[in-house]
């Protein structure tokens, strides 16, 4: 998919938002979703995303809605330093299928980085244990 076209309500980022899909929920207001990545490149990567702002990427999204949900970026980060220790924190947002992009819904990635552990591939690591993903969900919840 091209950086331009219509937002499409039934992506899988849409449908966690609405209920359909569960997911192991980090943090969670009325405009801002962050849980865990499924397919995740290191213990404890996250994805951040907007509740309210139907942008398929950055070129879509208002600048409130964007400072926003990047004020809620950094805090999630922040939370994620201090429940895991990780030795560094990788922040990516993919715009466009040629970038990277997968999921067409406007979102951050914040991946924790261990010196010791290498970097699994975007979307190629294998799919985490949901028991797992939940338990991340709390430890870094608890530092919020």
């Amino acid at each position: 998919m091209s950086l331009d076209g219509a937002y499409d309500d039934d992506n899988i980022f849409a449908k966690i938002i609405r209920g359909d899909i569960p997911a192991a929920k980090v943090f969670e207001d009325a405009h801002v979703l962050a849980f865990m990545d499924v397919f995740p490149q290191s213990r404890g990567h996250v994805l951040v995303i907007s509740k309210t702002a139907k942008a398929r990427n950055l070129l879509d999204v208002t600048p409130e809605s964007l400072s926003r949900l990047m004020a809620d970026v950094q805090k999630v980060a922040k939370a994620m330093r201090a429940a895991l220790k990780p030795d560094g924190i990788v922040l990516t947002q993919f715009n466009g299928a040629a970038a990277g992009q997968t999921v067409f819904h406007l979102h951050f990635h914040l991946i924790p980085r261990y010196a010791s552990a290498p970097l699994k591939a975007h979307g190629e690591g294998g799919m985490a244990d949901p028991k797992a993903l939940a338990a991340l969900a709390q430890q870094i919840a608890a530092e919020l």
